[in-house]
């Protein structure tokens, strides 16, 4: 039985209901997908904004924003249908390549980002390998991320609660967001849940969640014990969605479904207590229209980790706290069509974490959209 078979069967998903849609927001067929066209065009106008108004002639997007962003657009781009040797994206490539250092991370010189950067770029050349062209960089970049893995190298024991996480360097301390991006660098070049570093990782992650368990001993973990997952235990604890009146972290969205995309591809199983803790705490705050805990903070980073990590559960169905069904790939695809503007872009109005810059926020949307094709009318 093959790895996403068992996710399947194991979280129980069911597949997409039949039923008449009467919503306005997006095309859709009498069984309850989206149309084909309607999907389509959103991607292709979302392409053709990034073609001819957001690279700059280098290959680069939001430049002033470091290497991040054109990574991720051109991750975006390819997951969409383009090919590594189609010019919008070689022209990409070529531009990050010109950023490969002697140690083999990717990133600009004097960057605040040292993780952040490479770790994006693993992941864009990773989807670019298709014939191997890549493996050389890819084998490098993975041994700089594990090199910069907060770990024994930094004085950093097991007991420590930085452990085996990643950080943007400039904060001095490691956080969740980074170290899922870490996870998903070391899945792309190749390493499996039995890595060292993926293993390590998996103690960063779990100490991120409020549940307190065997994995999880912080002073966080019991004050707040509702399943979901914050920013940082490290260097005293942070929740971008601020602290409990007893000084817990507050969970919130984007980190959750980011802590539920890192546990699995870290290797753990639908019935450990952690998966089933995250689950549960997403039940409980379903939504596409905000980001849980958050508001319209950091919208599009939301929609992107909520559609990867669901995708990579395996499940088609959520079923949240007032007992409702929801296709999550439909109801996505739907408000992200509803929010595209008419340039073919998409941006969000709380420019927190960037997400005032349209070519970030659209290749967050392309990225969503390319996880949710299953939804799409055949």
């Amino acid at each position: 039985m093959s790895r996403r078979e068992f996710l399947k069967r194991a979280f129980s998903a069911v597949t997409v209901p039949t039923f008449l849609l009467t919503r306005a927001a997006g095309k859709t067929t009498t069984a309850g997908l989206v149309d084909a066209k309607a999907y389509q065009q959103a991607v292709d106008r979302a392409v053709n904004f990034l073609r001819t108004k957001a690279q700059s002639p280098d290959g680069s997007y939001a430049q002033f924003a470091g290497l991040g962003v054109t990574a991720i657009v051109a991750t975006a781009i390819m997951r969409s249908g383009r090919t590594p040797d189609d010019p919008l994206v070689a022209r990409s490539l070529k531009y990050l390549q010109g950023f490969v250092q002697e140690d083999g991370g990717i990133y600009r010189s004097g960057t605040f980002y040292r993780n952040y950067e490479p770790c994006l770029a693993v992941l864009c050349f990773a989807e670019a390998n298709r014939d191997g062209r890549y493996d050389k960089l890819l084998a490098a970049g993975d041994r700089f991320v594990k090199g910069i893995q907060w770990d024994e190298k930094e004085g950093h024991n097991r007991a420590s609660t930085s452990y085996g996480g990643a950080g943007y360097g400039k904060h001095k301390r490691p956080d969740l967001s980074n170290t899922s991006f870490l996870i998903e660098a070391l899945r792309a070049a190749g390493n499996g849940p039995d890595d060292e570093a993926v293993k390590k990782a998996r103690v960063f992650v779990s100490r991120c969640q409020n549940l307190e368990t065997e994995h999880n001993t912080t002073k966080f973990g019991a004050k707040n014990p509702d399943g979901g997952f914050y920013y940082t235990p490290a260097g005293g604890g942070q929740s971008k969605a601020g602290e409990t009146a007893d000084g817990g972290l507050r969970s919130y969205g984007s980190m959750t479904y980011a802590g539920l995309k890192s546990m699995i591809y870290a290797g753990l199983r639908p019935d450990d207590p952690r998966v089933k803790a995250a689950l549960a705490w997403i039940r409980q705050n379903y939504g596409v229209q905000s980001n849980p805990g958050l508001g319209s903070a950091g919208l599009y980073y939301y929609y992107h980790t909520f559609a990867k990590a669901l995708d990579a559960a395996g499940l088609n169905e959520i079923v949240d706290a007032d007992g409702a069904k929801h296709n999550w790939r439909r109801d996505l695809l739907e408000e992200l069509i509803r929010r595209q503007q008419p340039d073919g872009s998409w941006i969000n109005q709380n420019s927190r974490w960037l997400e005032g810059e349209p070519a970030l926020v659209t290749a967050y949307a392309l990225l969503c959209l390319s996880y949710c094709r299953a939804a799409v009318a055949k």
